[in-house]
């Protein structure tokens, strides 16, 4: 009887299965377990099958990076020409009154071939550039994110979204600048320097190391709203185009309709870019253009309607570069098979604890 009744309330202890169960579990070794991790996490964040590497793995971070070279790099160097008429507009607005008359003046002036201007310091720039922002902001969105944990990760998504590239951003401009300061100044003072072999020796003997880097505040000043504009709003305007848009879920539409979404939510997120970093921009361009001026003081002598000019070429250049970075990342990320997160979904827990499932 006594056996019995012990057995019994062994029986009915409710933490002995579960203890057994969970010992059973925790026995394979550390590296088994490190690497199952990784596997709920890619398996939480992908809808395709066959990646060709891990979420997360250094692998991912450096086809991530490998791809903002490309999208940065191609993209900025591309629209060179438009990029150098903003440019002049910002600097002297006397003589370039408008973007077409900036158009004209210039190869009345410099020919065709001056409308390429800048175009190698802008290539290296910019791609270091890209390099930073893409590769950096997907390892800190997975770093915010885990730290938040999965819930509290949904709930604040778009303050993730900005952190994580702002925080991107900050080195990105570090290794923009030196290209960024040569850039300008090859396109906004005429017989100073035509390519960058000539500028950039030229720079260092005036004004040393220095040169390169007095630009760097107001890059951050520019760059880093536009940078989180740029990829907060992208984020949520893919995430609001399958909701309210697309009328079929992400995992049913082909490559090429979501390289399509893609290119949407690009070009939308590049035109609210241009509209918040374009006062920074106007500061940039004329700083790398005179000695020994301050961004204060710029910013103070071109006045609130001064930092405005040059917006409607900076809509249609930041627009147009905008949607085709994204585009191009992404077509990096199909063509290598790297994981690609469908749109945040509410965790199952999350909508228990909101009564939003039984």
């Amino acid at each position: 009887m006594y056996p019995t009744t012990l057995t019994q309330l062994a029986r009915a202890n409710p933490f002995s299965a579960p203890l057994f169960t969970l010992q059973k579990v925790e026995e394979p070794s550390h590296t088994a377990g490190a690497q199952g991790h990784r596997r709920r996490l890619a398996a939480a964040s992908v809808a395709d099958s066959g990646d060709s590497c891990e979420f997360g793995s250094g692998k991912y971070y450096a086809l991530c990076g490998f791809g903002g070279i490309l999208s940065c790099g191609i993209t900025h160097t591309a629209v060179v020409p438009l990029d150098l008429v903003k440019c002049r507009l910002q600097v002297d607005p006397a003589k370039y009154k408008s973007i077409f008359t900036g158009f004209s003046v210039t190869i009345r002036e410099d020919g065709v071939r001056g409308l390429a201007k800048g175009w190698a310091p802008t290539f290296i720039g910019y791609s270091m550039q890209g390099l930073c922002k893409f590769g950096f902001y997907e390892v800190f969105k997975i770093l915010y994110s885990d730290l938040l944990g999965e819930e509290n990760a949904y709930l604040w998504r778009t303050s993730l979204y900005l952190a994580a590239s702002a925080s991107a951003e900050f080195f990105a401009d570090i290794a923009l600048a030196p290209m960024e300061a040569c850039k300008v100044r090859i396109q906004t003072q005429p017989g100073y320097a035509n390519t960058l072999r000539e500028c950039a020796p030229k720079m260092y003997a005036e004004e040393g190391l220095w040169a390169f880097y007095k630009g760097v505040v107001p890059l951050w000043m520019r760059q880093i709203p536009y940078t989180m504009m740029k990829f907060a709003c992208f984020e949520r305007t893919v995430e609001m185009l399958y909701k309210f848009v697309v009328p079929k879920p992400r995992s049913e539409c082909s490559k090429s309709e979501q390289l399509l979404v893609t290119f949407v939510a690009g070009y939308i997120a590049g035109v609210f870019c241009a509209i918040v970093s374009h006062p920074a921009d106007s500061v940039v361009s004329v700083l790398n253009k005179e000695k020994g001026s301050t961004a204060v003081e710029v910013l103070k002598r071109l006045g609130p309607m001064g930092v405005w000019k040059g917006l409607f070429a900076r809509i249609i250049m930041i627009g147009t570069l905008t949607a085709l970075q994204w585009f191009i990342y992404d077509s990096v990320k199909v063509y290598f098979r790297l994981p690609r997160p469908p749109p945040p979904e509410m965790p199952e827990s999350l909508k228990k604890k909101l009564g939003l499932t039984e």
